[in-house]
């Protein structure tokens, strides 16, 4: 935006704050797409007279909005399924990355004549990285299964820094002269470093943690952390974008070890809020960009008729792409090594990856960072848009392929079945830890009150219930949530009449909500409206 006065500015990003959660908000309740319901509110808008015209800073996006994003991202992924599935992330992240840029750079020479070859592989590295925030989305609301989700995430993770890597490379052949030995060994030092500085970052602030009791302290470091892994990476020649990832799958892996409950339940709330502001933001900002790129895209000769052509050819370009590179990839998995074929990837996962390929925010920030020399440059931001646009819409067809495909959702109560195991199995080391720490000295009541609460889940799950009868640990959370709802009415009415201090009253109802939100999540699972 142009330069504004700092009331002005404010308001519009209450506004901007405002029109994010009321437009997400109603998209959910009515069943929409979120991110293209935004993109079309940010889009009409854009055209409102006295609405300041929206101009992308990419150091902002890359350096300010990408970070956090993948930082949040990063530590609600499992370490443990990302290492289990490292083998076909890979062949995402880096092999279909480089296979995009190569299809589409080519398919956009051809039919951009003014283009030179560097330029077209120059945007065929912006086109390339598929959206964390869009993929994450779709995941979430579609109940796929958690292999899927796994290379989903995994893949949108980590090809933002494959993509920038190829981008710097093919910017670099635009300007001058470069030969792939030098390519080679940007990519390779930008891996390395990238991962060296993660880990390290990772595991002196999983020291430095560890010592902290207070759970704003530890918020505060967690809130820096992004860019503390980030910025280094970046000055050191090394993929900053890495570096955040493996920062943040290593301290959610080590989190139960180095967070107190507190913290880690402030965490959890803080960077839900960060990243849910964050990531339906970016595709309003997307929407709101299309005034001023359409502008500059017009201003600089572009036609109708040349511009659907290209889009479409562009378009084609990068699903093929996918497309073909899964088919090849489920071949590989299905007729390849044994070590490979024990993956159990199926044809029906393949097609389901390829049509899971949404661009967003990244495609539009590293289509600025296109040197000014670079032939069509203001055509290519345009060109962009569309893909980003255009790859939404793809999106939009996913739940019916994955209805035609007939992959199993989750299984729910397993889940919940082996979540409840697993309870039993803490609550018998708890057990077993309280007849080692009882002296004789204790007041009995709390003793018995102990071993009874700890003794009533494993005991439930080693006797089940008649199949006629309902489950003994659902009665309990059940009956438990009906006494939390009472108890916070009764707390409430006391507040209400003043006979406690409020500092009373916000403690008792923390302990409740912890209490219920305990129960939430270690009882059965329901597919997701």
């Amino acid at each position: 935006m142009g330069s504004m006065d700092p009331v002005a500015t404010i308001v519009w990003i209450v506004s901007f704050v405002l029109v994010t959660v009321t437009v997400t908000g109603l998209s959910r309740r009515v069943g929409w797409s979120a991110p293209v319901v935004l993109v079309a509110v940010g889009a009409i808008v854009s055209y409102i007279p006295g609405v300041p015209q929206v101009q992308i800073q990419p150091e902002i996006i890359l350096y300010g909005l990408l970070p956090p994003l993948l930082f949040a991202a990063a530590i609600q992924t499992s370490f443990v399924d990302v290492r289990a599935r490292r083998d076909g992330i890979l062949l995402l992240s880096v092999g279909l990355v480089v296979f995009t840029v190569i299809v589409v750079g080519f398919a956009t020479w051809l039919v951009v004549p003014t283009l030179t070859l560097a330029a077209a592989f120059a945007f065929g590295a912006v086109v390339a990285p598929t959206d964390t925030v869009a993929v994450t989305a779709v995941a979430g609301r579609l109940h796929l299964p958690r292999r899927l989700v796994t290379l989903l995430e995994g893949e949108s993770l980590l090809n933002d820094a494959t993509a920038l890597v190829a981008l710097n490379a093919t910017i670099a052949a635009i300007v001058s002269v470069v030969n792939p030995i030098a390519i080679a060994t940007d990519f390779v030092l930008a891996v390395v470093v990238g991962v060296a500085v993660g880990l390290l970052v990772g595991y002196v602030l999983s020291t430095i943690r560890k010592q902290l009791r207070a759970p704003v302290l530890d918020t505060s470091i967690g809130l820096i952390t992004p860019y503390l892994a980030f910025i280094p990476a970046q000055f050191l020649h090394g993929s900053g974008i890495l570096a955040v990832v493996v920062a943040g799958l290593y301290l959610g892996y080590r989190s139960p070890t180095i967070q107190t409950a507190e913290a880690r339940i402030a965490e959890t709330i803080n960077w839900r809020t960060i990243s849910f502001l964050l990531e339906n933001a970016v595709f309003l900002f997307i929407g709101l960009e299309l005034a001023g790129i359409a502008t500059g895209a017009f201003n600089s000769g572009i036609t109708i008729g040349r511009t659907i052509v290209t889009s479409i050819v562009v378009l084609v370009a990068l699903f093929v792409a996918r497309f073909v590179w899964m088919i090849l990839t489920t071949a590989l998995y299905r007729y390849g090594p044994q070590r490979l074929r024990e993956r159990g990837w199926n044809w029906a996962t393949g097609i389901a990856v390829s049509f899971a390929g949404i661009r967003g925010v990244v495609t539009l920030a590293a289509v600025f960072l296109l040197p000014p020399g670079t032939p069509d440059r203001e055509f290519l931001q345009f060109l962009a848009f569309i893909v980003v646009v255009g790859t939404l819409l793809e999106g939009l067809a996913l739940p019916w392929v994955i209805r035609r495909l007939k992959l199993p959702p989750p299984d729910f109560q397993q889940e919940s079945g082996e979540m409840q195991r697993l309870l039993a199995e803490a609550q018998t080391a708890g057990l077993a830890k309280l007849e080692q720490e009882v002296t004789g000295d204790e007041d009995q009541r709390v003793v018995e009150r102990l071993r009874i609460n700890a003794v009533f889940l494993a005991d439930a799950l080693e006797n089940p219930t008649p199949p006629d009868g309902e489950d003994a640990a659902i009665a309990y959370q059940r009956l438990r949530r009906s006494m939390i709802k009472a108890e916070r009415s009764a707390v409430l009415e006391a507040r209400s009449e003043g006979r406690y201090q409020e500092l009373a009253v916000r403690s008792v109802l923390a302990f409740l909500d912890a209490e219920e939100s305990a129960l939430k999540s270690s009882g059965p699972r329901k597919p997701m409206a």
